[in-house]
């Protein structure tokens, strides 16, 4: 669970459970207030990951 605890100026400042802040975008939650109970998820984009990697092989020697 994370909470919304402030915004400062073009992020909002946002709480873990365990107390921890870290920042985001006030961009991708255009909506939000603070106080708003959120959910984030995180996805792994496996055709960049993979061209990404294959770029970075090419590139050794």
């Amino acid at each position: 669970m994370y909470i919304i605890d402030r915004f400062e100026g073009d992020y909002a400042v946002i709480e873990s459970g365990d107390r921890q802040t870290f920042n985001l975008p006030r961009i991708i939650m255009p909506t939000a207030k603070e106080g708003d109970v959120i959910s984030i998820s995180v996805t792994v984009d496996e055709k960049e990951t993979k061209s990404r990697r294959e770029r970075i092989k090419g590139h050794k020697p």
